[in-house]
């Protein structure tokens, strides 16, 4: 994946351009000079937008706030999240159900889901339970995220989207 670097100012080297000026109305084919002028008056720079057929289509804006605005964009689309759901093992159907949807939705969205089982006292001793329900999320998922750890020894499941 190359980055093309984008022209500004005196980068241009277009005889003519597409103009849109600062308000997005569209001005035309504008000589480069011309173009120029208007963006210093403004104390705005020109930045080609896209490479055009017949001429750039060049817009008059702030270049510093939009190089910000696409850095803040990858930062934010770049980070995965992983959604926890904490279960115990006497869950009720329809809670059960409710988070099963939930952790559909979120895997639909890109995001991962750790589902984790919490033992309190006695339900120490059915541990085999707590991990065929473990294994019955894992089921319900299988079809919209894939398993990429599984550990019934400390009931814990974390599913990535498919």
């Amino acid at each position: 994946m190359v980055i093309q670097k984008q022209l500004i100012n005196s980068q241009i080297k277009s005889p003519q351009v597409f103009l849109i000026d600062h308000e997005n109305n569209n001005r035309g084919l504008i000589d480069t000079y011309e173009a120029l002028q208007l963006a210093e008056s403004l104390e705005l720079d020109l930045v080609v937008v896209s490479e055009g057929k017949d001429a750039p289509i060049a817009k008059i804006l702030n270049y510093g706030k939009l190089q910000y605005q696409k850095k803040k964009r990858q930062g934010q689309s770049a980070r995965p999240t992983v959604k926890e759901v904490r279960l115990r093992p006497n869950i009720a159907v329809a809670d059960y159900n409710l988070r099963i949807e939930q952790a559909i939705g979120w895997l639909s969205k890109g995001d991962s889901v750790k589902f984790a089982i919490r033992l309190r006292g006695r339900e120490n001793q059915y541990r085999e339970q707590a991990g065929e329900l473990l294994e019955r999320v894992a089921n319900a998922l299988s079809e919209v995220g894939k398993i990429q750890s599984l550990d019934k020894r400390s009931l814990t499941a974390q599913i990535i989207p498919a």
